[in-house]
């Protein structure tokens, strides 16, 4: 058994796909395939089921790649450390970020941490949280920067900063003449949200704790992922929307003066760094942990008097 034979297993389980694995690990299929079927042989036990397109673990096959995992995670622990060690600091990190968190957080700390770790090299993707997290438990991406909690025990969570919702009104809304509101004084057939997938919709949905059945339909059909286009859409229907603290710091003068605190305990959803189990770029992940917080620290102040909304 050899660590490369462990590499090719674990391909072939990402891939479902013995040509497709071999492709990824840059040799023929061939030698892919003979070399996964002597681990099976040394083993005593088939790893996958090769009659089925496309091919799948068998049940003794997922206990043993889980662990092939396992070790070649510390294999690269390893190797990172000892390249830290002779180098200093460097490396990739990849990262995943949710679209309702991304054009507003990343230009607070990233030229910074550019900056100052001119050596590690980032990759930055957005999406929403079901894809970030099928990405982290294939190892796609190392941490995501997301809504949190998420109750599962696969995922550890590194707390960031806690988000104050805002409510946006448009001009002819009632609720403009009040400086604070409380969920209740939102009309469901007034509220605007993004399409479906995206935390922050359910978000605004548990914390008006909304039925969709409640609401009658708007006679526009408009999905967006996009807070900007929310906001337009909002105001040009005279309707109603919820937005992040952070979506807030660029508004002009029009913008600024639609914007509503709700009444306390202020509703505000948690900000975090989420790898999978195994992840070994502990390093990488503290210095992305203090340049987010060094990031958002002028802009973000907790209330004490809170509380999380659930995604």
């Amino acid at each position: 058994m050899n660590l490369q034979q462990l590499e090719y297993v674990v391909a072939v389980d990402q891939n479902r796909h013995f040509a497709k694995a071999a492709e990824k690990c840059f040799v023929t299929q061939a030698t892919l395939s003979m070399m996964v079927k002597k681990l099976e042989e040394e083993l005593g036990i088939i790893l996958f089921d090769r009659s089925k397109q496309p091919v799948v673990p068998t049940e003794a096959g997922k206990i043993v790649i889980e662990q092939a995992r396992a070790v070649l995670k510390e294999t690269a622990l390893i190797k990172d450390l000892s390249l830290n060690l002779k180098s200093g600091l460097q490396g990739e990190l990849k990262i995943g970020i949710i679209p309702t968190l991304a054009p507003y957080l990343l230009p607070l700390f990233l030229q910074s941490f550019l900056k100052n770790y001119p050596s590690i090299k980032l990759k930055i993707q957005e999406q929403t949280t079901d894809q970030l997290l099928l990405q982290l438990s294939s190892e796609k991406i190392d941490v995501a920067i997301m809504a949190t909690p998420l109750n599962d025990k696969n995922f550890k969570e590194r707390h960031l900063f806690y988000e104050e919702f805002k409510v946006f009104v448009s001009s002819t809304d009632k609720n403009l003449k009040k400086k604070y509101l409380l969920p209740e004084d939102i009309d469901i057939n007034k509220l605007w949200l993004l399409e479906e997938g995206h935390c922050l919709r359910s978000q605004a949905l548990n914390l008006c704790e909304l039925q969709k059945q409640q609401a009658r339909a708007h006679n526009l059909d408009y999905e967006t992922g996009s807070i900007e286009s929310l906001l337009k859409i909002t105001e040009m229907n005279e309707g109603i929307t919820i937005v992040p603290e952070l979506a807030t710091l660029n508004f002009n003068t029009s913008f600024r003066e639609k914007l509503r605190n709700f009444k306390p305990p202020v509703p505000v959803r948690e900000i975090s760094l989420v790898t999978y189990r195994h992840f070994i770029k502990e390093k990488l992940l503290e210095l992305l942990e203090k340049e987010i917080r060094l990031g958002v620290k002028p802009f973000i102040h907790h209330k004490k008097d809170s509380h999380v909304i659930g995604i």
